[in-house]
């Protein structure tokens, strides 16, 4: 239940409608409460000031007519401007970068404060009244308080009209979305990889012996290594796996895994559970998504409690897809490097973050697959990530857009010398040294002359250093 929570909030974190639709209320309030307020308060309460006294109902009605009907005006405006810089930015940069562009929180409160101080205005120019004998109430009513309620929303809607003004333009700028996406993929990292040891060596110890039988094998290669977990052949007499399979009941792109409660369902029933699944992969029925072990406690109930606790949509998404992230950079890097752009300097920069997220994934503890319980017993096991892993996906990936390219790829191996220092393993050297071989193998393919000995010089510096 929480996963689906969680993906309703994120849902509508990346709407137009949540944010206006909140401050429209909250203004609506703010007018009936001031209209209140004037009701009770003398009108010569704020003194005798033409600023703050509208004796007038006419008066009072011109300066709401104007706030409102131009506050309207304005909203459409920002809304028009606004989809314009998406479509844009969705055209030229990536259309997976459209939900970075929905989910920005300057736009939405835009638009919020220009619809909330229309909402208002109206509110409180239904409220003025004339006196004389032809009105139904008898008597003149001008909210003062509430009027200047109203001034003081057009003041701040101007200031945020001008903020919008430069929040727009310095948005879709290019490096800003890098930059975007690379700080997101960082913090991403730090929430997924431990600066130091979530266990001691002991207690590590304890949980790999904890492991069943049946999962040790892919369990240990987890431990250090990137996966896709592979079904278990069984060698019972009729060849059954000694776990239950959790098919899943739902299509589309994994966004959601709860932890919390795969672990607290897990212990309820007392069981281990493998996932098989990880967020950003596509789903559809009948693809297995959890191993329970031991097979005899899968029974419906852990069934329903462990797919209630993911979450499937029609896109992927950043929240727990740290692969996503990388691929937003890629695809950056890669369209810039087209033929139609030609632009090897914003592919530059790509490299540059992808760079950032590499060197801070080789400095941190590996992801670690076993998710205990708070008695310290084995619950889950979950595959982990790990710096070969990531370095494809980043790197590797953007390799043959960059191969073909003498700037960008001389800042390509450029970046992979600069990985070498912040490599604490043997095996995360190897994998520099791989991306750098093959990438010269296919600047070997792709260049020539000059461009290509400028490439295997850069190249040649990178494995001398590994």
């Amino acid at each position: 239940m929480r996963a689906l929570i969680l993906q309703y909030y994120e849902r509508i974190s990346a709407s137009y409608w949540f944010i206006p639709s909140v401050l429209a209320i909250v203004s609506a309030i703010l007018a009936f409460v001031l209209i209140e307020i004037d009701t009770v308060v003398e009108p010569d309460a704020l003194g005798s000031s033409p600023f703050l006294y509208a004796t007038q109902p006419d008066g009072a009605r011109a300066i709401l007519s104007a706030i409102g009907g131009s506050m309207i005006g304005v909203a459409g405006t920002v809304f028009s401007v606004t989809m314009a810089a998406v479509v844009f930015a969705s055209g030229s940069f990536g259309p997976r970068l459209l939900t970075n562009f929905m989910n920005d929180r300057g736009n939405q409160v835009t638009l919020g404060v220009f619809v909330a101080t229309f909402v208002y205005s109206m509110i409180v120019l239904r409220s003025v009244r004339d006196g004389g004998e032809e009105s139904v109430y008898g008597h003149m009513f001008v909210p003062n308080l509430a009027i200047l309620g109203a001034i003081v929303l057009a003041i701040v809607s101007i200031g945020v009209l001008i903020y919008f003004i430069h929040h727009v333009p310095s948005n879709i700028h290019i490096s800003n979305v890098i930059a975007g996406i690379g700080q997101g993929l960082l913090k991403r990292i730090g929430q997924e990889f431990p600066a130091e040891p979530n266990r001691s060596e002991e207690e590590d110890d304890n949980v790999r012996w904890q492991v069943p039988p049946c999962f040790r094998e892919e369990g240990e290669r987890a431990a250090g290594k990137r996966v896709t977990w592979e079904r278990w052949a069984g060698t019972g007499e009729d060849g059954s796996p000694p776990f239950g399979e959790i098919a899943s009941d739902r299509v589309g792109y994994l966004q959601i895994i709860d932890r919390g409660s795969l672990i607290e369902a897990a212990k309820t029933a007392d069981v281990v559970v493998r996932l098989t699944c990880s967020p950003g992969i596509f789903v559809h029925e009948g693809r297995t998504l959890f191993q329970v072990w031991p097979a005899e406690r899968c029974g419906d109930d852990i069934r329903d409690r462990l797919l209630s606790c993911i979450a499937a949509g029609n896109s992927r998404s950043p929240r727990q897809d740290i692969d996503f992230l990388f691929d937003e950079l890629v695809e950056i890097g890669g369209r810039a490097l087209s033929p139609g752009v030609n632009d090897p300097y914003t592919a530059i920069t790509c490299l540059d973050w992808l760079k950032a997220a590499m060197a801070t994934i080789a400095g941190r503890q590996s992801g670690d697959p076993y998710v205990v319980d708070g008695d310290g017993r084995l619950r889950a096991i979950i595959e982990a990530g790990d710096f070969a892993g990531f370095i494809e996906i980043g790197f590797g990936h953007l390799r043959q857009y960059a191969a073909s390219d003498m700037i960008a790829g001389e800042h390509f191996l450029t970046c992979l010398g600069e990985l070498l220092p912040a490599c604490r393993t043997e095996d995360q050297r190897q994998a520099v040294r791989l991306q750098a071989t093959r990438f010269l193998d296919l600047s070997r393919e792709a260049l020539s002359g000059a461009s290509l000995a400028t490439i295997e010089t850069a190249a040649a510096r990178v494995l001398q250093s590994a």
